[in-house]
C-alpha cells in the first residue's frame, strides 16, 4: 500500500510539473510583446493604382496573364519573361526600364511551396531557371536571392512540415531538391540561400528596430475582421542580411529599413485542395504567416482565415509580390494538397502575372478544372473561380480580393478585364 502511494505521488508530481510547464509556455506566448510600431504604414499604390507600374494596359483591362509552354528544364522561363517584356512588363529594372520589377542590387525572395514532396511542391527546375534569370540581370546582379517557405512544422508529407531537401522532388530529375539547386549556385560564388521558416515558426519576436535580432515571427495581438492575426517572418540569412518580410532589409548601422529593395516573387504549384478546392498563387501566401502562433490568438488562426479572406489581408499588411509565377508543369487535379507522382497530370505550362487573382482565375479555369473534370466524382464544379457560393474556390477568392480593393490595389477575377498572352501571342 505504501509502495502504491509512492507511485501515485510520483505520477501526481509529474503531472503537476507538466501542467506547470504547459502553463509557462502559454504564459510566454500570451506575454510576448505586441507587433512593433511600424516605421511606415502599408504600401500605397502609385497614382496609376499600380503597386509596380510595369506596363500600360488597354482601357478596361486590369491585369495581364502570360502563359508559356514549358517542361521547366527548357528555356520556358526565359521565354515567359521575354513575352512579358515584349508586352511592356519588364522583369529587369534598368536605366532604360526604370519601372522594371527587379533591380541589380535587390534582395529577391522566392516564396515557393516546400511543404510537400513529389509533385506537391514547386518544380525545382522552374526555381533554378528563375534564379538563373535573376543572376543574368543586364546590369549584373549584386544582390541576394532567398528561397523560402513555411511548412508550419506541421502537416506536410510526413506530418512534420516542409523541407528544402526532399528526397523526392517535382522536377525532371526527381532527386533535384531545392537545396541542391541552391548549392549549385552557391558553388559558383552567388549569394543564393534557402531559409525554411518552419525552423522558427513557433518563436514570437519583435521587429529589428526594437533591438530584437532573433529569427522568428512578428505577430499582431488581435484578429482582424477577416479572421486572421497578421504575422510574418523576420530572420537573418547566412550572408548576414537582416530581412523583415513586412518592412524590408534592416540596416543596423543606420537603424533603418529599406523596403524598396526586398522583392517577393510568389511561386506556387497548381493543385487541388481537400477543403479549399484549389491552392495556387493566393493560397501560397499561407506559407507566410505562422499558423502555430496565430492559433493562440482568439479567432485569429491563419489557416482558418483562408475561407474568410485572410490571405488578402495578409498580402496587404505584409508585402505584395511583385510577380507571381505559377508552376503547372505537373498539376494535381485530385487528392491535393499532397500530390504523389502517380496522381499528377502533366500539362507542361507555366504562367505569370503581377495579379495573383487573375493568374489563379486563368490557371484554374483553363488548366486545372479540365483535368479535374476527368476524375470520376471530382471537384471541378467547386473549383470554379467564378463561383459565388460558400465553399467554392471563387467565393473565398472574392473575399480576399476585396481586401486588396479596399487598400487600392488592382486585382480582378473578371476574364473580360484580363489581357491573356499565350506563347507570346495575345489571345
Amino acid at each position: 500500500m505504501k509502495k502504491t502511494g509512492m507511485v501515485f505521488g510520483a505520477v501526481l508530481l509529474v503531472l503537476i510539473l507538466f501542467s506547470a510547464g504547459c502553463a509557462e509556455q502559454q504564459r510566454r506566448v500570451a506575454a510576448a510583446p505586441p507587433i512593433a510600431s511600424p516605421p511606415a504604414e502599408i504600401p500605397v499604390p502609385d497614382a496609376n493604382g499600380q503597386y509596380t507600374l510595369g506596363m500600360t494596359l488597354p482601357d478596361g483591362i486590369v491585369s495581364a496573364v502570360f502563359i508559356e509552354d514549358s517542361t521547366g528544364a527548357d528555356d520556358g522561363v526565359q521565354r515567359l519573361l521575354r513575352s512579358m517584356q515584349n508586352h511592356g512588363l519588364h522583369f529587369y529594372q534598368t536605366t532604360a526600364t526604370p519601372h522594371g520589377l527587379i533591380a541589380s542590387g535587390d534582395v529577391v525572395l522566392l516564396k515557393i511551396n516546400a511543404q510537400w514532396d513529389q509533385r506537391g511542391g514547386t518544380n525545382t527546375d522552374v526555381i533554378r531557371e528563375v534564379i538563373r534569370e535573376i543572376l543574368d540581370h543586364p546590369d549584373g546582379f549584386s544582390g541576394e536571392i532567398i528561397v523560402a517557405d513555411n511548412g508550419q512544422a506541421q502537416f506536410g508529407s510526413f506530418g512534420r512540415g516542409g523541407s528544402l531537401d526532399w528526397a523526392l522532388n517535382n522536377a525532371e530529375d526527381t532527386g533535384q531538391s531545392t537545396m541542391a539547386v541552391i548549392r549549385y549556385f552557391q558553388a559558383m560564388g552567388h549569394r543564393v540561400t534557402g531559409v525554411l521558416w518552419d525552423d522558427f515558426t513557433t518563436v514570437r519576436v519583435q521587429e529589428f528596430n526594437t533591438g530584437d535580432m532573433r529569427d522568428g515571427f512578428v505577430m499582431e495581438g488581435t484578429a482582424r475582421h477577416t479572421g486572421i492575426a497578421v504575422s510574418y517572418p523576420k530572420f537573418t540569412t547566412e550572408f548576414g542580411t537582416h530581412v523583415s518580410f513586412r518592412y524590408g532589409i534592416w540596416n543596423p548601422a543606420t537603424g533603418t529599413f529599406n523596403g524598396d529593395i526586398l522583392k517577393v516573387i510568389n511561386m506556387p504549384v497548381l493543385k487541388s485542395h481537400s477543403w479549399l478546392q484549389v491552392t495556387a498563387a493566393v493560397k501560397n501566401y499561407m506559407g507566410v504567416p505562422s499558423d502555430r502562433l496565430t492559433r493562440t490568438i482568439p479567432g485569429g488562426r491563419a489557416h482558418d482565415s483562408v475561407f474568410t479572406g485572410g490571405m488578402g489581408t495578409l498580402m496587404v499588411y505584409t508585402r505584395m509580390p511583385v510577380l507571381n509565377i505559377t508552376d503547372m508543369i505537373w498539376v494535381g487535379p485530385d487528392r491535393g494538397p499532397r500530390v504523389n507522382f502517380n496522381a499528377a497530370v502533366r500539362t507542361n505550362k507555366i504562367a505569370a502575372s503581377t495579379d495573383a487573382f487573375a493568374l489563379d482565375y486563368w490557371t484554374t479555369r483553363y488548366v486545372l478544372m479540365p483535368e479535374a473534370a476527368r476524375v470520376p466524382g471530382g471537384r471541378a464544379p467547386a473549383m470554379n473561380p467564378a463561383g459565388t457560393e460558400p465553399g467554392t474556390f471563387g467565393h473565398w477568392m472574392r473575399l480576399s480580393m476585396a481586401e486588396l480593393h479596399r487598400a487600392g490595389y488592382p486585382a480582378t477575377l473578371n476574364p473580360a478585364e484580363m489581357l491573356i498572352v499565350q506563347n507570346g501571342t495575345v489571345r
